[in-house]
């Protein structure tokens, strides 16, 4: 499997990475994801490494540390051979130190972390959201002295606004601290949203984005079509309604068109090669509830869309800029198509 640089950094990531939100026991918040555990975790850890997969990425909050757990557990004596990647941020108990991106939350996560996984280091640590309540140079000082003592390889962010990855960054290289070298977002056809500033903020200052939910909750798998009579269970959970548009439906008539002409290939394939291409891209994080569904979605590194379809997908899947990023396309769109690539047309 290919290996990308994340950002500007030296560490290499497979182009496709795992996913492990599904790792569960099936109960609590996190049971509508998925349950997967045991044996049928380690199948899908070995059916990952067995493809070329480098990267494993988890969460603290993924059904209440489980996921860490079981993904340590599956990986074992492998574990030296990949990338492992989690996340802090979210509650973790009742006290007010038991969640967010103070100093206290972060060293005492990290730690927790650390032991849940069964391991003596974390690859790329990541802040999951935003703190608007923490000062951002405690956070960024906090992350520095984890990486300082050994614990933490490298850092990233999640779900930052571009702002608060500017500002972050800003942070580090005022105090000559660890700087993020990831960002993981929300990318897909149904969700280009961060075209506008993460993406193109991402390229200029070296920052590589890992992308979740790449198939937009299911959506882009093609099996919830809104002319469904009964809708399924994710359906009524009103996330996959939301893509049940006009623009959602000309995006699954693109990918038939594909799938029509190439033989073996699937919707939910095309919708991942499709985020393969996009500039700034490192790696798209793939999850699955069984082993079919994995292999699918492992499949979809094997080959490449064309330049004509992708222009299918982007005509079909475009919005409609927002300000200021529509005039910087309409009236300066020659003086930044080429260092943003986004910011030509979309």
């Amino acid at each position: 499997m290919q290996t990308r640089f994340l950002g500007r950094s030296g560490l290499e990531v497979s182009v496709l990475g795992f996913g492990a939100m599904t790792f569960g026991d099936g109960q609590g918040s996190f049971a509508t994801m998925g349950g997967t555990h045991g044996e049928d975790a380690r199948h899908q850890v070995d059916m990952c490494l067995d493809a070329g997969v480098t990267l494993f990425d988890t969460a603290d909050v993924y059904s209440e540390g489980l996921s860490e757990e079981i993904l340590g557990e599956a990986l074992g004596t492998r574990r030296k051979y990949v990338v492992l990647a989690t996340k802090a941020f979210g509650r973790m108990g009742r006290n007010a130190h038991d969640m967010g991106l103070s100093r206290r939350h972060l060293i005492e996560a990290c730690e927790a972390s650390l032991k849940r996984l069964g391991t003596d280091w974390i690859d790329l640590y990541q802040i999951h959201n935003w703190d608007g309540r923490v000062p951002i140079e405690e956070t960024m000082r906090a992350l520095d002295d984890l990486v300082t003592a050994g614990k933490v390889r490298y850092v990233g962010c999640s779900n930052y606004g571009g702002w608060h990855l500017m500002k972050a960054l800003a942070a580090a290289d005022k105090m000559h601290q660890a700087r993020f070298i990831g960002q993981q977002i929300q990318y897909s056809l149904m969700a280009r949203e961060a075209e506008d500033e993460l993406l193109p903020c991402g390229i200029d200052q070296g920052v590589g984005a890992l992308i979740w939910s790449p198939l937009a909750q299911g959506f882009l798998t093609g099996k919830f079509r809104k002319e469904r009579s009964e809708p399924t269970r994710l359906e009524q959970g009103g996330g996959i309604r939301a893509y049940q548009t006009p623009r959602g439906e000309a995006v699954l008539a693109a990918m038939d068109t594909i799938v029509a002409a190439r033989s073996g290939v699937t919707h939910g394939q095309v919708a991942i090669n499709w985020l393969l291409r996009r500039t700034g891209v490192s790696s798209v994080l793939i999850g699955a509830r069984g082993a079919a569904q994995l292999a699918e979605n492992l499949a979809a590194q094997q080959w490449q869309l064309s330049d004509a379809e992708m222009e299918l997908l982007d005509r079909a899947s475009q919005t409609r800029p927002r300000y200021p990023y529509s005039h910087h396309r309409i009236y300066g769109g020659e003086r930044n198509e080429t260092p943003f690539p986004y910011y030509a047309r979309r």
